[in-house]
């Protein structure tokens, strides 16, 4: 939808890829992981992450190393030229954003806000 001919939509590390192929094969063989932006948090939204067993029409698809993430329609223009990691540390692991959309993001990294468009 907000495509650039021959560029991702977003960015898959190697890690990240291969977390969500894992958890893609646990989940019984979804067809995914769709990422969204829903409303919430201190900074006014917040990432959605979901494993679906389908491919909506209207989703942005990006296939990177066996992972596959979707895009639904209403965050595709808010992620666009996002990367997406996977991070382990000592006190948590998680997939991680790095966004170049986000303006402001809250201390817990929780919740994020776009400039106003």
């Amino acid at each position: 939808m907000f495509s650039i001919p021959g560029k991702q939509a977003v960015t898959i590390t190697p890690r990240a890829a291969s977390q969500i192929v894992k958890l893609m094969q646990k989940d019984g063989q979804s067809a995914g992981l769709r990422i969204g932006i829903k409303k919430g948090g201190c900074a006014g939204m917040e990432y959605t992450m979901e494993y679906v067993d389908s491919v909506d029409k209207m989703d942005e698809v990006v296939e990177q190393d066996g992972a596959r993430v979707m895009i639904a329609p209403m965050a595709q223009m808010f992620l666009f030229g996002t990367e997406i990691d996977y991070e382990t540390s000592l006190l948590e692991s998680g997939f991680k954003f790095r966004n170049p959309n986000v303006v402001e993001a809250c201390g817990c990294g929780e919740s994020i806000k776009f400039a106003d468009m």
